[in-house]
């Protein structure tokens, strides 16, 4: 079955020496280090661990969970250890998601070398991997595990173990039939291309050959005409059909006469339907659509909650992991918490609590070299300062010298301002969030004198007020109640004020304060609760504060946990900054990434324009129905290799139902679910159609679950969507599940029809 993919693996040195296998050190920490024989199978797709050569074997990682590999001086921990071992020797292994790294020390610098190089091929490889052959490497993969004696055939009680496997629960009799059928050898077993073919049996979709034949005259073909109805009439393609269905043809059509008679075959068609031009997801709204040159205070915020834990909050591990993960999945604004550290060098950590520290210049380095590689436009450095003066000074040194041209210390083109620059004109800059002396104002008018001493003195003399208990950010408090709290007050350093220029944290008392007091270039910060409570009590004025500054939502204290909140409530009120405990996966992270996976994921979504209107009268809790108000009908038809929920029990098999989730204001805000199939999580089939009202689909995030169903206990999870409501295709669309880490569970899949309707006339609440 390796010979599926191996005629396209490329022929390489260093993946020869990776299949002889190799002793090297697997590091968990400074402590934990032991030998492990580590292997490249004769696939080329996986790698399997002993503890030493010849011993009993375990997969350790197939390369498609392989993200990247990191040499050794970019691993935290290698160079922690790096008077014992030399940082050449060492390597990381990145997966996809929130699984930990996997640092390795080989025992020369040319062996770590060989697996560097071969396991970033792989990598590659894979990436660049079609929609065929992906299937054949998953194929591939399954064949490996029924074949329980590796000899590289199936007999029929493979193939029925696999089948279990599999998630199929198939009469013996069909599944004896298919066998002998694809046996065209008549060995009593499969080999590579008959077990391909016994796929091909097993996966027949009839509800998909019925809508073919629908379009059809002849049961055979679509023609280029009948294509075009089909992508006029179902997928609401509207004018651009014409031009659509040849291109589609062109790169669906399997064979080279059915591309130059313009015509579809069924197989052809199927292989639409599951692309990324069959994909529930607009590809218009794929690459960056949105308009980015509006001030900064006009769109959502891809953001962060202390960015450094890649644990809980009270004795978790805190790691420049942190920081690169957050990156590279989009988010532009993260957190960091510094505090006194040893030998004059300030450190990042959850203040008062056992969570491990990190250097605060380690935290710069890896912000300067991973800050721009998913998005362009401005990444945030919300700064929670609870150090000495000495130490701020070392703050404002470690940025300004790390950092470099990235830093943003004036304003964009040295004049005061009158709103905050866009996306656009920040491109590639860093900026940062934090107190500030003096006004913006006032910096620009003397910024070309020295400050004298007595000036500085002066400048000492005023105070930052810093929160030392547990919640690490701003209260915000009355100002009578702000004078009785007690408080440890230090002083801040003017080196480190002056980096602050459009983002100057103050306290929030009230919206007339705010409108009284403040300036566009300020910026409070709320607890989850106290922004819940503002929504409440004063939705509509939160929402014209949110028109002209910028707002930062966090976490409230009690999540020790590193739980999240539903980011959706302080988004229907236009705050921008919803920060999110990255490191947790589960349904609100599904929602921060399905919002943010538009525009290219470049971290910043343009808001509604009645989010942008200074003079808005949206109320986010009791929004008056506009007229764009609709009607969603979802007939959710079939399911397609749906996941085991739980490898190591062989013997059971998903029971699936899907539930369709929809977020938005309150009264939008629904679920509901299809029946469940018993014992199929190979190809359910549904036929359930979903009704759901929308008054606001500007703000609505639609979510698809598959569950596997359970009468004794809660319904376990399988796989997931999430995405906007305005980047829905309509039509027959497939939805490409993800596991609850955001990662593709290819080829498993969902199969729906989406129709949209104007109004919300005959719909039940």
């Amino acid at each position: 079955m390796a010979s599926l993919l191996q005629g396209r693996l490329p022929i390489n040195q260093d993946l020869l020496l990776m299949q002889k296998g190799m002793l090297m050190r697997k590091v968990r920490s400074k402590s934990w280090k032991k030998l492990r024989y580590y292997r490249l199978q004769d696939d080329g797709m996986t790698v399997w661990h002993a503890r030493q050569a010849g011993g009993r074997a375990k997969p350790s990682f197939s390369i498609s969970d392989v993200e990247t590999v990191r040499g050794g001086h970019e691993s935290e921990l290698l160079r922690n250890l790096a008077e014992e071992f030399p940082l050449e020797q060492g390597f990381t292994i990145v997966f996809h998601g929130r699984r930990s790294n996997l640092d390795l020390v080989a025992n020369s610098v040319e062996e770590a070398q060989v697996w560097m190089q071969g396991l970033q091929l792989l990598v590659d490889f894979v990436t660049n991997m079609d929609q065929q052959e992906r299937l054949d490497q998953w194929l591939s993969d399954w064949f490996q595990r029924g074949d329980k004696n590796q000899d590289g055939r199936m007999s029929f009680g493979e193939v029925q173990r696999l089948l279990h496997l599999m998630n199929v629960e198939m009469d013996q009799e069909h599944a004896f039939q298919l066998f002998q059928t694809a046996d065209t050898s008549q060995s009593g077993t499969l080999e590579g291309e008959e077990f391909v073919e016994f796929y091909k049996s097993l996966t027949k979709r009839a509800e998909v050959q019925e809508l073919f034949e629908n379009f059809s005259s002849d049961g055979q073909k679509l023609t280029l005409l009948e294509f075009v109805d089909f992508l006029q009439e179902e997928q609401k393609e509207g004018e651009r059909a014409s031009d659509l269905a040849l291109e589609l043809i062109d790169r669906h059509e399997p064979s080279d006469s059915g591309k130059l008679r313009h015509v579809l075959s069924l197989d052809g068609f199927l292989s639409y339907l599951c692309s990324k031009d069959g994909d529930i997801f607009n590809p218009t709204c794929l690459p960056i659509y949105q308009d980015m040159t509006q001030p900064l205070n006009h769109y959502f915020i891809n953001s962060s909650h202390n960015t450094y834990l890649v644990g809980d909050q009270l004795c978790g591990q805190s790691s420049v992991e942190g920081y690169i993960r957050a990156l590279k999945r989009g988010c532009r604004c993260v957190e960091v918490d510094i505090w006194d550290g040893p030998n004059g060098e300030p450190v990042v950590y959850h203040g008062h609590t056992l969570t491990s520290r990190i250097p605060f210049k380690d935290v710069v380095a890896a912000i300067a070299q991973y800050a721009f590689q998913t998005s362009d436009y401005p990444v945030i450095l919300s700064l929670e300062n609870h150090c000495s003066w000495e130490q701020q000074e070392m703050i404002a040194h470690h940025l300004t010298e790390i950092l470099g041209e990235q830093l943003l210390s004036t304003t964009l083109d040295g004049q005061l301002p009158t709103q905050l620059p866009s996306p656009e004109e920040l491109r590639r800059k860093i900026l940062v969030k934090g107190k500030k002396l003096r006004t913006l104002e006032e910096d620009l008018e003397e910024e070309e004198e020295e400050p004298e001493e007595s000036e500085l003195e002066g400048e000492q003399e005023a105070e930052l007020e810093l929160e030392a208990q547990f919640e690490s950010e701003p209260q915000e408090l009355s100002p009578r109640s702000k004078d009785k709290k007690k408080k440890v007050k230090a002083i801040l350093c003017p080196a480190l004020s002056a980096l602050v220029v459009y983002l100057k944290a103050v306290s929030f008392y009230s919206f007339a304060h705010s409108r009284e007091h403040y300036r566009f270039y300020e910026i409070s910060s709320f607890s989850e609760a106290k922004a819940k409570s503002l929504i409440k009590e004063s939705g509509n004025e939160f929402v014209q504060h949110n028109t002209w500054q910028l707002s930062r939502v966090y976490p409230g204290g009690l999540r020790t946990d590193s739980s999240n909140y539903n980011p959706q409530e302080f988004w229907n009120a236009g705050c921008q900054m919803v920060a999110m405990n990255m490191q947790t996966a589960g349904l609100e992270m599904d929602l921060c990434d399905g919002l943010f996976r538009q525009n290219a994921g470049c971290g910043y979504v343009l808001k509604p324009d009645f989010l942008r209107d200074a003079q808005s009268s949206f109320h986010p809790e009791r929004p008056i129905s506009p007229s764009k108000a609709q009607t969603l009908l979802i007939q959710v038809i079939s399911g397609q290799q749906l996941p085991k929920v739980d490898d190591s029990k062989e013997g059971s098999i998903v029971d699936p139902l899907v539930r369709v989730e929809i977020f938005g204001v309150r009264p939008d805000t629904a679920r509901q679910e299809t029946s469940y199939v018993e014992n199929n999580g190979f190809n359910p089939y549904w036929g359930q159609t979903l009704c759901f009202r929308v008054l606001v689909p500007e703000l609505a995030l639609l979510r698809f679950v598959v569950k596997d169903y359970d009468w004794k206990s809660r319904n376990d999870f399988v796989g997931q969507y999430t995405l906007p409501w305005n980047c829905m295709q309509q039509g027959y669309r497939h939805i490409h599940l993800l596991s609850k880490d955001g990662i593709s569970l290819h080829p498993a899949s969902i199969f729906v029809h989406i129709c949209i309707r104007e109004g919300i006339e005959g719909v039940e609440s």
